[in-house]
């Protein structure tokens, strides 16, 4: 048994060397031109588009695993990113538990794209590229048995020709033509119905293919593009409670300079921002103004050492100046009467502004007498009794002397009073100046034309 299996063997080797010693010869004497050739342009067409066929769709194959391999690595690098965020993160910033979270959705997200390309694109490529190979073997050998149908034609036809005829070498071979024709031909109209279809097949893979990769695409990008905005969310949101929170401390350390400064009355005080600096702050009186002695905002005035003749003098001085009619204190008017006669003076330790004034009672019979409660009282409510100018807030004192540098600016002369007025643009106003017009000149004109700016910090709120 051993040696007839062997026979066998040995004796379909002898015929495949046979056909193929065969074959080679007829290739020669066809590409020698001394033997004809069966061509079929149509199905060379067939075959020039399956090869093209294969060729494109093995690299597409290869180039959608590269992409699998890419998705990948972008994982893993956005997770090692998002991992590193989330440890640096510091527990007490805002939305530490969102960030947790989103590390975590990230990554899943990026675990459902891998897989779901991994189980759609991908079987449908390498299911469509399975059929080529088994193909491609049918094709190569329909052009074997191409080959050997020629020489069977050619062997057939040399016999027919030949000048001593033998009709069973003849027979014989006319019926290896036959049997190389059916199969030939059987492969050859198999195959021509297969490439055409397997040639239009390529639109539906390629469609579905992409179709599937750009859906998954879609979903992922458009799941990821909500977190990216959370995280950008997150991210402004730490920034503006950083950016509250260092302002909080400037403007914490902003109030307890400005605090240190209001205790501090040596300091100077700060110039208004507007072109030209303004005199530099006089320096302080050796006796209390009499504006200061009326403020009751003013701590370092001890009021209970002032005498009611200085009190009523200063309040005499302040309605001259409200109706124009200002005038030195050594010409005191309205039954003002001095002691003997004398006019006050100045002695050398300032110690007694004036001479000490006598004041008359006003009898009952009307005449004008001196300065009595009653007057001191009504004169100093005077000066509020007039029309107020249109867009009139609230009255200021001068404290320091102000020389106007522009012909919008107001002159300022210490005690002057102020009636300060709203802009009409308020954009036009700048930062410390102030809009007014003097107290005196509107209750002598009425004339709101006559208004000015002046710088705030050389006045104080009566």
């Amino acid at each position: 048994m051993a040696e007839a299996g062997k026979g066998v063997t040995a004796g379909k080797l002898a015929v495949t060397v046979q056909k193929r010693l065969s074959r080679a010869q007829e290739k020669v004497m066809q590409k020698l031109g001394k033997a004809d050739e069966t061509k079929d342009v149509v199905f060379e067409e067939m075959v020039a588009n399956f090869n093209k066929q294969m060729g494109e769709g093995t690299k597409l194959q290869r180039d959608l695993k590269a992409y699998l391999a890419a998705v990948k690595t972008m994982h893993e690098t956005s997770r090692r990113l998002q991992d590193c965020l989330a440890d640096m993160y510091e527990p007490e910033w805002f939305g530490k538990e969102e960030m947790d979270a989103m590390v975590e959705d990230t990554d899943t997200m990026w675990l459902d794209f891998h897989q779901n390309i991994t189980d759609s694109s991908v079987p449908s490529m390498d299911s469509y590229l399975t059929q080529f190979p088994e193909i491609k073997a049918r094709i190569a050998k329909r052009d074997r048995k191409m080959v050997d149908f020629d020489s069977a034609r050619h062997h057939f036809s040399s016999l027919q020709k030949g000048k001593k005829k033998d009709e069973a070498k003849i027979a014989k071979a006319e019926e290896e033509l036959g049997r190389a024709q059916k199969i030939f031909e059987e492969l050859n109209v198999e195959l021509q119905d297969q490439l055409p279809v397997l040639w239009d097949s390529r639109v539906g893979v390629y469609v579905n293919t992409f179709q599937s990769l750009a859906g998954h695409q879609e979903k992922f990008h458009k799941e990821m593009s909500k977190l990216s905005q959370n995280l950008n969310d997150i991210m402004t949101k730490l920034e503006e409670q950083r950016q509250l929170k260092k302002d909080g401390t400037t403007a914490t350390k902003t109030i307890a300079t400005a605090k240190s400064e209001d205790a501090n009355h040596s300091q100077a005080a700060t110039s208004p921002t507007r072109p030209g600096p303004p005199p530099s702050r006089p320096p302080p009186s050796l006796r209390p103004q009499h504006d200061q002695l009326l403020d009751e905002d003013t701590a370092d005035v001890n009021t209970e050492s002032i005498t009611p003749q200085e009190l009523a003098r200063d309040l005499w001085h302040e309605q001259t100046v409200a109706d124009g009619q200002e005038q030195p204190r050594d010409q005191v008017q309205g039954g003002c009467d001095y002691k003997d006669g004398a006019k006050p003076d100045w002695d050398r330790d300032n110690a007694q502004l004036y001479s000490e004034p006598t004041w008359n009672d006003g009898g009952a019979s009307g005449a004008q007498g001196g300065w009595g409660n009653d007057q001191v009282q009504s004169s100093a409510s005077n000066s509020s009794e007039y029309e107020l100018p249109p867009g009139f807030l609230y009255k200021v004192k001068a404290i320091h002397e102000y020389a106007a540098t522009d012909g919008d600016e107001l002159e300022l002369t210490i005690g002057d009073l102020v009636l300060v007025l709203a802009f009409d643009n308020p954009d036009e106003q700048d930062d410390g100046w102030l809009m007014g017009v003097q107290e005196s000149v509107w209750i002598r004109t009425k004339d709101i034309s006559s208004k000015g700016v002046f710088p705030e910090n050389f006045t104080q709120k009566v």
